[in-house]
């Protein structure tokens, strides 16, 4: 997983509630373990025609204005539905840094701190803010801060977020919850080394 301690980016914007995991990634996808390729499955029935191929021109991500963008203005309730971790991982194929909404659905969200996808929660004043910059100027960039867990709009206004500690550490660090356990190895062998007296219990 990649550090992630700033984001810079253009954004674009799905102003619609309730996108849930099955329109992030349809389930026909699930049946794959490897992350390589999921980015252009992301939004699969919305960005293709009904061949799956042909892109469908209307859908946003496909308008050449667009192309490039890391951050995405989504409307509220983000990610709910299934608990799939796909989800996440064809975001960040398919470019993303950060998801910005005023509300995730909890696994999603965890899901996509455990893999390095920003979620970001604002408030729906700045939401539709969000949405009217990208309508009107594809252009439009924000700066994201996780250290200090802010948002800067492109009107120099700052917004905060929240990040608990276990996962801004994971994200700056650029480790998973595995990576983070392994990282202690050194002090769980000195502990044991300690500590040989230590006599494993049986329930």
């Amino acid at each position: 997983m990649e550090k992630l301690k700033h984001i810079q980016g253009s954004i674009v914007s799905i102003p619609v509630n309730d996108i849930d995991t099955d329109q992030i990634i349809p389930a026909r996808f699930l049946k794959v373990t490897d992350k390589d390729g999921l980015g252009k499955a992301a939004f699969c029935d919305w960005r293709y025609q009904e061949d799956g191929e042909t892109p469908n021109p209307d859908f946003v991500l496909n308008k050449p204005e667009y192309q490039g963008a890391s951050v995405l203005i989504a409307g509220n309730n983000f990610g709910c539905g299934s608990s799939r971790e796909h989800a996440p991982w064809a975001l960040l194929g398919a470019g993303f840094k950060a998801v910005i909404s005023t509300e995730f659905a909890d696994i999603f969200r965890n899901n996509s701190l455990k893999n390095g996808l920003l979620p970001i929660v604002v408030d729906a004043e700045t939401q539709q803010q969000l949405f009217s910059l990208a309508e009107e100027d594809p252009s439009t960039t924000v700066s994201v801060n996780v250290e200090a867990q802010t948002l800067t709009l492109p009107d120099g206004r700052e917004v905060g977020f929240p990040l608990d500690g276990f996962s801004k550490y994971c994200l700056l660090n650029g480790v998973d919850q595995l990576g983070y356990l392994l990282a202690l190895d050194d002090a769980v062998q000195s502990f044991e080394a300690d500590n040989p007296q230590r006599v494993a219990t049986k329930a």
